[in-house]
């Protein structure tokens, strides 16, 4: 079976489901979330896409994100998602959502209600080579000064999100 997504209304209100790839091609606004994971240190783990991803392969972005099943809690979507993608779980907690629209080079466009949650973590992750190519570490302050240097080394949906929540996530 195809992964469905969620399709809400601008309250997150669900009015339905839809394969995902016909949603993104159709722009049409669906629930997801962004999990950002901070260590000890207060540095956020970044997570490189893999090469064989079908939209923003190689790109840098937050720890994991996705989407939330039929009848799936935001929290437990993020923690399936982070152990799927990147070998761990760890507590996590929303902060805000926002809804963002970015359109890709290949015709489909994330239209998001996104939930952003944090949790915290200091080892070492066990990536899912089907999902993650790398990951590292980097401060709130290294990762905004990188994206104005380099902005095309990371996905559209972080810049927005970092760009929007670059104060919650200092203060997370």
């Amino acid at each position: 079976m195809k992964e469905q997504v969620i399709l809400v209304d601008t309250k997150d209100t669900p009015i339905g489901l839809m394969e995902k790839i016909e949603a993104h091609e159709k722009a049409l606004l669906h629930r997801a979330f962004s999990v950002f994971i901070f260590n000890d240190k207060g540095e956020l783990m970044l997570q490189q896409r893999a090469a064989s991803k079908y939209h923003s392969p190689l790109l840098w972005t937050n720890t994991c994100c996705s989407h939330q099943r039929d009848g799936e809690t935001n929290i437990a979507a993020g923690k399936r998602r982070l152990q799927e993608e990147m070998g761990f779980v760890t507590d996590l907690k929303e902060v805000f959502s926002f809804i963002y629209k970015a359109p890709f080079d290949n015709g489909l466009t994330e239209h998001e209600y996104d939930h952003v949650m944090v949790g915290h973590f200091n080892g070492k992750p066990i990536l899912n080579k089907d999902e993650a190519e790398n990951y590292k570490w980097m401060s709130l302050e290294d990762v905004k000064k990188d994206i104005a240097m380099q902005p095309s080394i990371y996905t559209e949906w972080f810049k927005i999100i970092f760009d929007k929540s670059y104060e919650k996530l200092k203060n997370a």
